[in-house]
This record gives structure tokens, C-alpha cells and sequence, in this order.
């Protein structure tokens, strides 16, 4: 019994102290640890610094490439409105001016602001066509057999005569062209020049540069 006890009682002592040593190992191993970081000298070239994860680099580096005004506060969204709004009548009044960095490529160039001038200068009988079909149309509401076929006469009259007068000022113009820039003029010129002859003149753009009756010259 005596041996029996103390080799009990030493085994308890045992574990005991091993115990102690190991809660005593596991709590100085942390403060070694961090010791040891914040006492590792800084090495020239080296990053010291951890590597950040991919995730936090991925979102770090997610920015909108063009804003859609829906981020900021709202007297920052007024005043993007507010610059866009400004920046497209900008553009409009210049597309409107024939200034080229505002035209489309249909319209850009000198040789079209030559094109515009020609039609612009002077009187074109397709412009009068629009507004005499309003009338046209109102008097076929007459029902009388003269009245019906003297307004189809006269209509079909003004279409023929509007696209011979728009053939001839194509012809003019493209003499003009070639002796001012010794050059044809490019490809879609005559249908361009031929459908703002039939443009009344207020809806044209870009809005006539030169006044009727000017004498065609080259601008710019």
C-alpha cells in the first residue's frame, strides 16, 4: 500500500508539473513571437510588409470606369447634370455654327461647308416645295373635277422642276469644286447637295453660313 501511494502520488505530481509548463510554454510563445517581429531589423529592398490577399487587392483596384451619377452626394450629382447639360448645348450650338469639331464626319471638311454654301446662296425651288404641298393638299378638299386636276397638275409640276433645279445646281457646283480644290467631290456629294436643296431653309443643318445672293467662295 505504501509503495502504492507514493508512486500515485508522485505520478500526480508529475502531470502536474508538466501541465504547468506547458499553459506557462503556450502563453510566452505569442510574446515571443510578436517580440521577435518588433525586433526584426528593416531590410533594405524588401517589401516588410505582409502580402495582402487577392480578394482586398481585387476590391481595392474595383473603381467605376466611367461615373453614372449615381455616386456622390446630390449637389455633386446637380452639378454633373448641370456640366453635362452645358457641354451638350455647347455642342449643339456649334453643330448649328457648321464648326468642325462639332460635325459629323457627313458634314466635316471644307470641301462640304463649299457644297452648303452653294445651296445656301441662292434661291432653290425644292425649299417651296413643303409649304406649297400644304396647300396643295388643302385645296384637293374641293370637290370639283377642275379643282382636283389643276392641284395633282401643279404639284407634280413643282416635284419635276425642284429636281431639275437641283440637278442643275449640282452640276454648276461640281465644275466650281473641281477648279476651287482640283478635285471631284467625294462619294454621296450630288444626294447631298440635291436634299438640302429641298430642305426649307430654317430646318437646315448645319444652319446656312452665308446669306442668298452671296457670290460662292472657298471658307477655311
Amino acid at each position: 500500500m505504501g509503495a502504492e501511494w507514493v508512486t500515485s502520488a508522485t505520478l500526480a505530481t508529475r502531470r502536474t508539473t508538466y501541465s504547468v509548463r506547458v499553459l506557462s510554454r503556450k502563453k510566452t510563445e505569442p510574446q515571443a513571437s510578436a517580440n521577435a517581429t518588433a525586433q526584426e531589423p528593416v531590410r533594405p529592398g524588401a517589401k516588410n510588409r505582409p502580402t495582402p490577399k487577392r480578394r482586398d487587392q481585387q476590391a481595392a483596384r474595383r473603381r467605376p470606369l466611367v461615373s453614372d451619377g449615381r455616386t456622390g452626394t446630390p449637389e455633386q450629382k446637380a452639378h454633373q447634370k448641370a456640366q453635362q447639360k452645358a457641354a451638350r448645348g455647347k455642342a449643339r450650338e456649334g453643330m448649328l455654327r457648321g464648326e468642325d469639331r462639332y460635325l459629323g464626319a457627313r458634314d466635316r471638311g471644307p470641301m462640304r461647308r463649299y457644297l452648303r454654301d452653294s445651296v445656301d446662296g441662292r434661291w432653290n425651288i425644292g425649299e417651296v416645295l413643303l409649304p406649297a404641298m400644304l396647300i396643295i393638299l388643302a385645296m384637293s378638299l374641293i370637290n370639283q373635277p377642275w379643282a382636283q386636276i389643276g392641284v395633282f397638275g401643279v404639284a407634280y409640276t413643282l416635284i419635276v422642276v425642284g429636281i431639275a433645279d437641283a440637278l442643275l445646281l449640282w452640276r454648276r457646283t461640281r465644275k466650281k469644286a473641281v477648279a476651287e480644290f482640283g478635285e471631284e467631290p467625294g462619294r454621296g456629294s450630288a444626294m447631298y447637295v440635291v436634299l438640302r436643296a429641298f430642305q426649307m431653309r430654317m430646318s437646315r443643318v448645319p444652319r446656312p453660313q452665308v446669306p442668298r445672293g452671296t457670290k460662292l467662295a472657298r471658307r477655311g
